[in-house]
């Protein structure tokens, strides 16, 4: 029992993390996206 509960908040944990990369790297892909459309124009 003790096993399980550690293996699901080590998991847990890893997935939090991962989504808060994946969203932070896409605020920064739109951000340069916005900048390359504003030195366009």
């Amino acid at each position: 029992m003790r096993k399980i509960v550690l293996a699901s908040l080590v998991a847990a944990t890893f997935l939090v993390a991962g989504c808060n990369t994946v969203k932070g790297a896409g605020e920064d892909i739109r951000s340069v996206g916005q900048a390359g459309e504003d030195a366009i124009d």
